[in-house]
């Protein structure tokens, strides 16, 4: 069974097709500067090799029928006909509170994406348009949704509310809701089979530490609590986004400065964060290698970018009575080992105690605590589209 995963945002579309007999990755690739004259298909040939098509790629039906076209070219394709995809998987941003689980996309299903395009503006439209561009060229071909807030849904009332005037969550929906759902459930559920323990009585704090960064408390294997919110601008400070801060500093800076809403939106998500605080990049990368230099101004930052980590850790153990597994993962947590020794240094409190040898590793499953630490730490790469694409296969398995 081949199924092809689609991410699509608002000027780039990401695809994987895999071979879920196997669950190998058959192909991958992703366009990136839709609507822009440089637009480009890179792809992943099955051989390793690195390939860029550059093409005008002005919206996204003609993106996706671009890599239709890749797909079953002579040259760099690999199925001999569009028939050999039985479903097509999306990741959809918003599920609001309608979505707790993955879902055939009906046009009822269209509809609730639609609804919670208001929470999820800058995601649930472009997603939108990549069902919209396989419903047009492919129309007898399934398709699935797999919400990124859906993981989230077991949080209790208590843990999702904000302290407001309830009106204003039964007028609008205004609650934490939580990101990186896929991710988190993947490799919360991953590391119980790698560590070999039950998923029952597991309590587990998921760090999806990237350019975007959520921590997730899951106990017993359900997402209890988590650090974005209502959008994924709450929580942890991120590559450009500002994460936690008081609501009253935002009011004051919109009066100081003349900025409207859509502005002030902008700079928390786009100008803030380790770009706002380091200028020069919201790279982890040039910000570690700045402090390797001894920059002021990259440590400052660093410190700033660890210590909140740290502090959603000890919050969510002091949530669940305890841990028993810290897990990196995200494109900083699974490679970068100076930010895991300074986000676990702090919590030796806990029994948490990290072996430097172990904790060079880069991109591969592996615990790097010691021996006698009392709380295992972990290393587990996420794996969304795998994800994804085993949600859809096992939903058309369903339908049959």
């Amino acid at each position: 069974m081949k199924i092809l995963v689609l991410n699509c945002g608002s000027s780039s579309i990401k695809y994987k097709l895999f071979d879920m007999t196997t669950k190998e990755v058959v192909t991958q690739g992703g366009i990136e500067k839709i609507g822009l004259p440089d637009s480009f298909l890179k792809l992943t040939l099955p051989n390793g090799e690195k390939k860029i098509i550059e093409k005008s790629i002005q919206e996204h039906t003609s993106g996706v029928q671009f890599i239709f076209d890749t797909l079953t070219d002579a040259t760099y394709g690999s199925v001999k006909s569009l028939n050999e995809i039985e479903a097509v998987g999306h990741r959809v941003l918003h599920g609001g509170t309608k979505f707790s689980g993955s879902v055939l996309i009906t046009d009822d299903v269209i509809a609730a994406v639609e609804e919670y395009c208001d929470l999820g503006p800058l995601h649930n439209p472009a997603n939108l348009k990549g069902i919209y561009a396989v419903q047009k060229l492919l129309p007898s071909v399934p398709q699935v949704a797999v919400f990124d807030t859906a993981f989230h849904q077991t949080m209790p009332e208590h843990a999702y509310l904000y302290a407001i005037p309830y009106e204003y969550y039964e007028k609008y929906g205004i609650r934490r809701y939580g990101f990186h759902g896929t991710s988190h459930r993947y490799v919360s559920k991953r590391v119980c089979e790698f560590l070999n323990i039950p998923v029952e009585g597991s309590r587990i704090i998921t760090c999806h530490i990237g350019n975007g960064g959520s921590i997730t408390a899951v106990k017993d294997g359900k997402s209890i609590d988590t650090s974005m919110g209502l959008t994924p601008l709450e929580g942890l400070m991120m590559g450009t986004r500002s994460g936690d801060i008081d609501g009253g500093a935002i009011l004051y800076i919109m009066k100081k400065e003349g900025l409207t809403p859509d502005e002030m939106s902008n700079l928390l998500n786009k100008k803030s964060g380790v770009l706002g605080m380091f200028h020069r990049s919201s790279d982890m990368r040039e910000l570690e290698d700045a402090v390797a230099h001894g920059e002021k101004e990259a440590i400052r930052t660093e410190k700033m970018y660890f210590y909140r980590i740290t502090k959603y850790i000890g919050a969510y153990a002091a949530a669940m009575g305890g841990v028993d597994v810290i897990l990196f993962t995200g494109g900083v947590g699974e490679n970068q080992s100076t930010a895991r020794a300074a986000v676990c240094q702090p919590l030796e409190f806990l029994g948490v105690k990290i072996d430097p040898e172990r904790n060079k590793v880069r991109g591969k499953e592996a615990i790097i605590s010691t021996d006698d630490s009392k709380v295992k730490v972990v290393v587990i790469p996420t794996d969304e589209e795998l994800m994804i694409a085993t949600d859809t296969m096992n939903i058309l398995k369903n339908l049959k």
